[in-house]
């Protein structure tokens, strides 16, 4: 996986990671220089061999180590001064049948790393140019760890596509992870506002902040609210005391992820199966999940115990939540959106996560 430059560094331009599988830049390129070094080593050293078989048109004297180095890098530059020549036939045939196509070797080393590096720097500002303009409505996740990933593997079950999830994490492993997993990343700061920005985070219709720190929830909230003031913004934290902090900096929703936990320890403590049904709402894949839909047009009118093969636990309508034993919700409406409880779909991977990528220059 090539490794990204850190969008948090000052006057280095940070370019999306698309999904794809590649040897590191600086691997391939000390590759292809120890490659290009050992051509001209082999030449200088089958001319060295073969010195008495050349001769020296300035100097007049025979070929020394030296020598036979500024002949084969002459040659193998093709720039070809003459002033060394091989006089001996077998030299010269020696020259058609090993030097020139180790000298043709050497060109097209030289010109395909040049001409690979522009082709991908080129094609990869491209893919980040086409995909920074066709990306509205997505969903930004800051920090793929355990809970992030799992967050965006909620996304996925509940339909959304993973061409309108991005991720953003100081890590290189955990960009790597999201590329793997289909996701685009960058890697770098994301309280950064240039960052953000390459983002495209003022057209995000959703954020999701899981960091390790809450300080560093806090301040990503208040630099995703001031670049994007509508988008919904889910914040996980770790104390309940920094609540009120994180919504005053702009989140839509805060996430304690202590208290939760210790939520379902005691749950599971006063009766296990208890715990096991709140685990498995949670966990989704299997058993029962919790999801948000439209209600369909033949819906409409009935109440929410009619509904079959769910249960409804809620209803949104005109942005408000009306829980199922809410009198205003005892009829379904056209427009409502209901929270149900349903048995768990099977994940439902896309063919291009299969593949493993949607870039365009994998």
């Amino acid at each position: 996986m090539a490794k990204l430059e850190p969008g948090g560094r000052e006057g280095v331009l940070s370019l999306v990671s698309l999904p794809r599988i590649s040897l590191s830049p600086f691997k391939e390129l000390a590759r292809r220089t120890a490659l290009a070094l050992l051509i001209l080593m082999l030449n200088t050293f089958i001319v060295w061999l073969d010195r008495d078989a050349y001769i020296d048109n300035t100097a007049g004297d025979g070929v020394q180590l030296l020598d036979a180095l500024y002949y084969s890098t002459v040659t193998m530059t093709t720039t070809g001064y003459g002033d060394i020549t091989p006089v001996a036939a077998h030299a010269r045939l020696m020259n058609v049948l090993v030097v020139t196509p180790l000298r043709i070797g050497f060109l097209v080393l030289l010109v395909g790393t040049t001409i690979e590096v522009l082709t991908k720097e080129g094609s990869r500002s491209i893919a980040d140019l086409f995909w920074r303009r066709k990306m509205r409505n997505h969903v930004v996740v800051i920090g793929y760890g355990t809970k992030g990933r799992s967050a965006v593997n909620t996304l996925r079950r509940q339909g959304e596509s993973p061409e309108k999830i991005l991720v953003i994490d100081q890590h290189a492993s955990a960009v790597a992870d999201a590329n793997f997993d289909g996701l685009a990343a960058f890697q770098g700061d994301a309280t950064r506002r240039e960052l953000l920005r390459r983002a495209e985070i003022s057209k995000a219709k959703q954020v999701i902040i899981s960091l390790d720190r809450d300080d560093t929830a806090i301040l990503t909230t208040l630099t995703v609210r001031q670049l994007n003031p509508t988008a919904g913004v889910v914040v996980a934290v770790r104390e309940h005391e920094n609540v009120p902090l994180v919504r005053q900096s702009g989140a839509s929703s805060v996430v304690t992820s202590s208290e939760t936990v210790g939520r379902l320890l005691g749950l599971s403590a006063l009766g296990p199966e208890l715990g096991t049904i709140m685990q498995d709402m949670l966990t989704g894949a299997e058993g029962l999940e919790v999801h948000q839909r439209l209600a369909e047009p033949h819906e409409a009118g009935q109440p929410p115990s009619a509904v079959q093969g769910e249960r409804v636990i809620g209803i949104i309508r005109n942005g408000t939540l009306r829980r199922f034993y809410d009198q205003t919700a005892a009829r379904v409406e056209i427009g409502d959106e209901l929270i149900v409880v349903r048995r768990a779909q099977p994940p439902v991977r896309d063919a291009k996560h299969i593949l493993g990528a949607f870039n365009p220059d994998s």
